[in-house]
């Protein structure tokens, strides 16, 4: 992608693949999670991102059991997961969500306020490409000023290793 930022794979449908309250059940077979998967990929391509330039994978809701990590394996894929804590994972609620809802504004000082606390070096970042349409607020568009902000204070970005 443009400004050598890196896009991995996040789920086509973004799937629960295990249970709330037993992690351990796993709730998707393995076609399916391997179809899901794929047609994100797929999606990728259409972009000019190949699987093997993109072989990092964060499972949705960051929630997943031992069937995906070796699933993911399978498939040649490195399972991350983003850093706890920092609350970008909340870019993906609508204002008809009530209180579940996160503003873009309120996002953007969260970060800012684990960062002064905690630091970001080393952090993994989840930032949602596809949200909810009736999310008109996109935490993406404020990439820039986050960036910005953050290399003023002193932080500097690298490529994406694993």
């Amino acid at each position: 992608m443009n400004g050598d930022h890196y896009l991995g794979a996040h789920s086509d449908k973004h799937l629960l693949y295990a249970d709330w309250s037993q992690r351990d059940s796993t709730l998707v077979d393995r076609d399916a999670f391997t179809h899901d998967l794929r047609a994100n990929y797929h999606s990728m391509q259409a972009q000019g991102i190949q699987q093997s330039e993109a072989t990092v994978f964060l499972p949705p809701y960051e929630w997943y059991n031992h069937d995906i990590v070796r699933w993911t394996a399978d498939m040649d894929l490195t399972l991350i997961n983003l850093t706890p804590g920092i609350g970008t994972a909340r870019d993906y609620t609508w204002p008809e969500m009530g209180n579940r809802y996160t503003s873009s504004k309120t996002v953007f000082e969260d970060l800012m306020n684990y960062e002064k606390k905690h630091t970001l070096n080393g952090a993994i970042i989840l930032v949602h490409l596809g949200t909810d349409p009736r999310r008109k607020d996109k935490f993406y568009d404020h990439l820039g000023p986050l960036i910005d902000t953050l290399t003023k204070i002193g932080y500097s970005f690298q490529a994406f290793h694993h």
